[in-house]
C-alpha cells in the first residue's frame, strides 16, 4: 500500500499472511461481544455518553501502520476515511464492527478500495473523488498523465458529473490499469513511434508496474527487452502483452497444467503450451513469446517450461494461506540467503526430532499388523509334524488373542519405540538432506535424484534398524513357545552381544535400500497428484499418498524381508539353521520353493503402508504446527493459497486484536497495491 512496503517498512518481513479458516476459505466472523471488548480498549474518546477511537489512533494504535513521527498525513488520513464513513474523525463501534463485516466479504478488497475512493462517504464516486486521490499516488507524483483523457470521460461523462456505482467502479479500476500503461507509454514516446526504448521500458515497468514484477523478471527487464544496451526498441503491443502476461499468470499456470495433464514436472514444449491456450484461454502467442523468454533468461530452458519457471515469473498476489493453526513459527534466518552451516544443522535436528516423533506414532499404529507378519514369515513348513500354528494371517490375529490377550499384540513394542523414533528419524531426515542437496537452482528435482535421496535414506537407517530388528523379532516369537522363562529386550541384548545385533544386516540393506528408493519418489508423484490445483495437499491426501507408495515398496522387498527374518529368528529345535544370506535363500528355496520368499506379503504391505502413511503425514502435518523457517526447502502442498480477500504476501498479521475479519485488515491494504498498483507515499514530503 506505500513505498517500500516490500522492504518491510511496516516491521514485518515479507511472508505469507496467516488467516483463520472457516467455511469455504472465507474468515469467520468475530461476535459482538468479542468486537466491542477490542474496541472498548482502544476507544479513547468519549462524546455525548458514547465511546469512540481516533481515526488517527485506529490507524497507528490498532492497524498498526504510519505509527512513525514523519509518516505521511494525507495518507493517513485517506485510510483513515476507508472506516470514518461519517467522515468526522472518530470512528464509533457501527463503524468498527461495519468494516470488520466488510472485510469478512468475498470481495473485500474491491470494497475496501472503493470506500478509499468514495471520500463523501454517499455510496457512489465522482470524477473529482477519484482525481483527488489517484494525485495523491507515488505514480502520479512521478509521471503526472493526464486525467482528463477519452477514457476517463467514458466512465464519468462528457462533463464528468456521472457518478459511478460499486459495480462500475471495480470494472473502472480494472480497466484504469491498463490505461495508465497505455498514457505512460504515450508519454516516453515522444516521437509517436509507437516504439520505445529498451531503457524506457525498464523505467516505465519499474516505475508503474513495480507490483507486478518478482525479483527475477526485474533483474531481466532489459535483456527481455531485446538488449543490454538499450538500443533496442520495445513496440506498444510488445509493451501490453508483456503487462497482460503478468497480469494474468494464474491463467497461464492453468493452461500449463492443463498440456502437462497435470503433471507440475514435466517439460512442456511453446506448440503444446499454445494448442492448449487456443483450447482454454485468450492468451495471444506474443504473450506466449514472451513466457518462453522469461522462463529461458531465468532458468536456461531451451524451448520447454515447468511449473516451477511459473511459479518464479508470478507477482505476489493477494492470497490466504489456510493450514491447521500454527502452535509455534521461528523464523531462524531472515533469507535464504543467511543459511550457513551452523543453520543447516540445526535444520537437520529439527527435522531429526520430528521424524522420531512420527516415526513412533506410525510404528504404534500397526504394530499388531507387525508381529502377525513377524510369526507368519517365520512359521516353517516340513521339519516336523503339527508345527504349522497359522493357517493364515487373521487366524494367526484371533490366536494371539485367545492365548496372550490383547497385549500379546504388542510385544516387543517398547524396543520398537525406542528404536524406531532415530531410525525414522533418521530416514526422513537423509532423504530430505540429499533432495535438498540434489536440487536445482530453479527448484527441480530429477526421478533419479529422488531415487538416489530414497537409497540413502534406505542405507543410513540399517545402523539403528538391524539392533531393533533383531529384538522386537525375538520378542514377538517369544509367545509362540510356551516357558516359565520371561523374556525381555535385555535379555536377548546380553545374549546377542554387539555383533549379535547385526546379524542378518545384509539382508537389512537389500530390503530398505530398494524399499526406501521405491517408496520416497512414489511417495511425492503420488502426493503431487492428489494436490488441489493450487499444489496444497489436505491431509487425508497426504495420508493417502503414503499408503499408495508403500504398495509397491513392501512388496516388491519381502523376499529380503523373508532371509532377514530367518536370519535373525532363533531355529528352534529340529528346525532348519542357517549360516549367511546366499545359504538362507538357497534353503529357504530347496525345502520351501520359491512362494515361501513371499510369506507375509499382505501382511507386510498391510503393515508397511499404514504406518508409512500415518509416518509421513505426522511428519508433515508437525512441520506445519511448528513451523521453523530455516530458508530452505519446505514439504510441497503445505500451503493452500486460494484466490479470495483477505491475505498479501508482505503482511503477516501480529497484533492479537486483530480478530475475525480483522485478520485481513493488513494483507488487504497490502493487496491494494499488489493487486491495483495504488501506492501512496509513508514518509510525508519535505517542502
Amino acid at each position: 500500500m506505500f513505498t517500500g512496503m516490500r522492504n518491510s517498512t511496516w516491521g514485518f518481513r515479507p511472508k505469507i499472511a496467516h488467516c483463520q479458516e472457516s467455511h469455504n476459505g472465507y474468515l469467520k466472523r468475530a461476535t459482538t461481544e468479542q468486537l466491542l471488548e477490542v474496541f472498548n480498549k482502544y476507544a479513547t474518546v468519549e462524546k455525548q455518553g458514547e465511546k469512540y477511537i481516533n481515526s488517527v489512533d485506529f490507524i497507528k494504535n490498532y492497524i498498526g501502520i504510519l505509527n512513525e513521527p514523519s509518516s505521511d498525513l494525507d495518507s493517513l488520513r485517506l485510510l483513515s476515511g476507508i472506516v470514518d464513513t461519517n467522515k468526522d474523525g472518530l470512528i464509533s463501534f457501527a463503524e468498527f464492527q461495519a468494516f470488520e463485516s466488510l472485510l469478512s466479504e468475498p470481495d473485500a478488497l474491491y470494497k475496501v478500495a472503493f470506500h478509499l475512493f468514495d471520500i463523501n462517504g454517499n455510496g457512489e464516486i465522482s470524477y473529482d473523488e477519484f482525481v483527488s486521490v489517484i494525485k495523491k499516488t507515488e505514480l502520479y507524483l512521478k509521471i503526472p498523465f493526464n486525467l482528463d483523457s477519452q477514457f476517463m470521460k467514458l466512465y464519468f461523462g462528457e462533463k464528468k458529473n456521472r457518478l459511478i456505482n460499486y459495480s462500475e467502479f471495480a470494472q473502472f479500476l480494472h480497466d484504469f490499469h491498463e490505461e495508465c500503461g497505455t498514457e505512460i507509454f504515450r508519454i516516453f514516446d515522444k516521437s509517436g513511434s509507437g516504439f520505445i526504448s529498451a531503457n524506457d521500458f525498464q523505467e516505465i515497468m519499474l516505475l508503474s508496474k513495480s507490483h507486478l514484477l518478482t525479483s527475477g523478471v526485474r533483474d531481466n527487464l532489459l535483456p527481455a527487452a531485446g538488449g543490454s544496451q538499450g538500443v533496442h526498441r520495445v513496440s506498444f503491443p510488445y509493451f501490453m502483452a508483456f503487462i497482460s502476461l503478468l497480469n494474468n499468470m494464474e491463467l497461464v499456470k492453468r493452461i500449463y497444467l492443463n498440456a502437462s495433464n497435470e503433471n507440475r514436472n514435466r517439460e512442456v514444449t511453446k506448440d503444446e503450451f499454445l494448442y492448449s491456450t487456443q483450447v482454454m484461454s485468450q492468451i495471444t502467442p506474443l504473450e506466449v513469446d514472451i513466457l518462453f523468454t522469461l522462463c529461458h533468461l531465468l532458468h536456461q530452458r531451451a524451448g520447454k517450461i515447468i511449473y516451477n519457471d511459473l511459479q518464479s515469473i508470478t507477482p505476489e498476489q493477494y492470497y490466504k494461506e489456510i493450514h491447521n493453526r500454527r502452535i509455534a513459527e521461528i523464523h531462524a534466518v531472515s533469507s535464504p540467503s543467511d543459511r550457513g552451516v551452523f543453520i543447516q544443522v540445526l535444520e537437520s535436528l529439527y527435522r531429526f526430532t520430528l521424524g522420531s516423533i512420527s516415526g513412533a506414532i506410525g510404528a504404534t499404529a500397526v504394530y499388531p499388523i507387525d508381529l502377525v507378519k513377524t510369526r507368519m514369515q517365520n512359521q516353517r513348513a516340513g521339519s516336523f509334524i503339527g508345527e504349522l500354528m497359522y493357517r493364515n494371517s487373521f487366524d494367526c490375529f484371533k490366536k494371539v488373542i485367545r492365548h496372550e490377550g490383547i497385549f500379546g499384540l504388542y510385544r516387543g513394542l517398547l524396543p520398537q519405540l525406542i528404536g524406531v523414533a532415530p531410525e525414522k528419524a533418521a530416514k526422513l531426515t537423509v532423504n530430505d538432506l540429499v533432495r535438498d542437496k540434489l536440487r536445482q537452482e530453479n527448484g527441480d528435482l530429477a526421478v533419479s535424484a529422488e531415487i538416489i535421496a530414497g537409497a540413502c535414506a534406505g542405507f543410513s537407517q540399517v545402523i539403528f534398524t538391524n539392533p531393533l530388528e533383531i529384538v522386537k523379532i525375538r520378542l514377538q516369537v517369544a509367545g509362540e513357545i510356551a516357558s516359565t522363562k520371561k523374556l525381555s529386550a535385555i535379555t536377548v541384548i546380553k545374549e546377542l552381544g554387539f555383533f549379535g545385533l547385526y546379524k542378518g544386516a545384509k539382508a537389512c540393506f537389500l530390503r530398505d535400500i530398494p524399499f526406501s528408493a521405491i517408496y520416497f519418489p512414489a511417495y511425492n508423484h503420488v502426493k503431487q497428484a492428489f494436490a488441489d490445483e493450487k499444489g496444497y495437499n489436505h491431509p487425508l491426501s497426504l495420508l493417502a499418498a503414503g499408503c499408495i507408495a508403500g504398495v509397491p515398496a513392501a512388496s516388491l522387498v519381502t523376499p529380503a524381508d523373508v532371509i532377514k527374518t530367518r536370519l535373525q529368528v532363533v531355529a528352534r529345535k529340529g528346525q532348519t539353521t542357517y549360516n549367511g544370506l546366499v545359504d538362507c535363500a538357497m534353503k529357504i528355496y530347496k525345502e520351501e520353493g520359491p512362494r515361501a520368499f513371499w510369506k507375509g506379503t499382505g501382511a507386510r504391505v498391510f503393515r508397511s503402508s499404514p504406518q508409512f502413511g500415518v509416518t509421513l503425514l505426522s511428519y508433515e502435518i508437525l512441520q506445519r504446527l511448528f513451523y521453523v523457517d530455516f530458508g530452505g526447502s519446505r514439504p510441497s502442498g503445505s500451503e493452500k493459497l486460494v484466490s479470495v480477500h483477505g491475505a498479501g504476501d508482505g503482511i503477516t498479521p501480529s497484533n492479537p486484536d486483530h480478530i475475525g475479519g480483522y485478520h485481513a485488515v493488513l494483507p488487504i491494504l497490502e493487496g491494494i497495491e499488489s493487486k491495483f498498483g495504488l501506492v501512496f507515499p509513508k514518509i510525508k514530503s519535505e517542502k
